[in-house]
């Protein structure tokens, strides 16, 4: 069965898309944490990050770069959070590697 970022990235459900290229998609969060909350996602299913060492290290050093140059674009110059969760107890809800990238507004530590 296929995740929910698997379907946006096969464009069988709708998001909205800041960005993307080859190797990952960025969409708006549909339940954002901050004024900017998105998600950058590889578009090779990663399940999660503790199961990434089989995966080219490439992809997460790109998906660090892409949040890096989306960061710019929309103008996050005073600072920002990137964010990964990996199970349950991490907060992770979809089985599927994904940055959060979250900004616009002073975020606070710990976070939660």
């Amino acid at each position: 069965m296929k995740t929910l970022f698997e379907k946006i990235i096969d464009r069988e459900i709708t998001a909205q898309i800041e960005y993307e290229d080859a190797d990952c998609i960025a969409i708006h969060d549909i339940d954002p944490q901050a004024p900017v909350h998105i998600l950058v996602i590889p578009k090779v299913l990663i399940p999660r990050i503790a199961e990434s060492a089989s995966f080219k290290p490439e992809i997460l050093g790109h998906l660090l770069q892409v949040a890096g140059k989306i960061s710019e674009q929309l103008n996050l110059e005073k600072g920002f959070r990137l964010v990964i969760n990996n199970g349950e107890d991490g907060g992770e809800t979809v089985p599927h590697l994904h940055v959060h990238l979250l900004g616009g507004r002073k975020l606070k530590w710990p976070p939660g």
